[in-house]
């Protein structure tokens, strides 16, 4: 689900903000279940079953914060745990990322015929893993403290406005909100306000900018310098 699309923005986003001041209102950790349960909606739109793949992270990061604050002054013990996240987490972003690309040059190097599986990359996988890897990585520095309820840590890594394009957001940034924030008129305008500008700069510009690039690179035949050029600078200004 996009942002800029007709479900999103007259449907989800609409039926969020409803439940949550309105028939969620009065309690702080209904709230919370509300924007966990519609973050992980909002990601299992395209592809229900990398959903699952969120909460496996979700669920194990989880665990490795609960024992590397456990084992924070035990070297021995933290190391060990650090390392098992780590091959977790940079495992995870191999397979879907990588492992076709390093099978497929392995067979034309050495010959082989290693089967090379068909693997989908699900959307925003760097975000939500390396977000939920700092999250382990600070506990074990002591910079902030485990989250005991998994649903608060679920919402901290699935939190849909950051989940499929970040930013990345350390965990001791936020961890006071998840139950302690307080919400007014102000800041709701405000963000309401931020939203609206980006969301032009998106459909207005970038998609706009999104055209020329598109038959710049996607182009079958050469095309001239300035052409090239163009495709360029407009690539550029649809990222920015």
């Amino acid at each position: 689900m996009l942002f800029s699309s007709t479900e999103f923005l007259f449907f989800f986003l609409p039926g969020v903000i409803f439940c949550y001041y309105v028939l969620c209102r009065k309690s702080r950790l209904m709230q919370n279940i509300l924007l966990l349960i519609s973050s992980l909606l909002f990601y299992a739109w395209g592809e229900p079953k990398f959903a699952a793949v969120m909460v496996l992270s979700i669920l194990l990061n989880w665990f490795f914060g609960l024992m590397a604050e456990r084992f924070r002054t035990k070297k021995g013990i933290l190391r060990f745990w650090l390392v098992a996240a780590t091959v977790f987490n940079l495992g995870l972003l191999f397979i879907f990322k990588y492992l076709m690309f390093t099978l497929n040059n392995v067979n034309a190097v050495f010959g082989l015929n290693i089967n090379v599986p068909v693997i989908n990359l699900p959307i925003g996988i760097s975000f939500f893993t390396f977000q939920a890897f700092s999250y382990v990585l600070d506990i074990s520095r002591g910079v902030c403290e485990a989250q005991k309820n998994p649903l608060y840590a679920g919402l901290y890594v699935s939190f849909f406005p950051q989940l499929i394009a970040g930013p990345i957001v350390r965990y001791e940034t936020i961890a006071r909100d998840i139950k302690h924030r307080k919400e007014n008129l102000e800041d709701f305008s405000l963000g309401v306000s931020r939203f609206i500008v980006g969301f032009l700069k998106k459909v207005l510009l970038a998609n706009n900018m999104a055209v020329i690039a598109k038959a710049a690179f996607d182009s079958t035949e050469p095309i001239s310098t300035g052409m090239a050029w163009l495709g360029l600078i407009a690539y550029t200004f649809q990222i920015y």
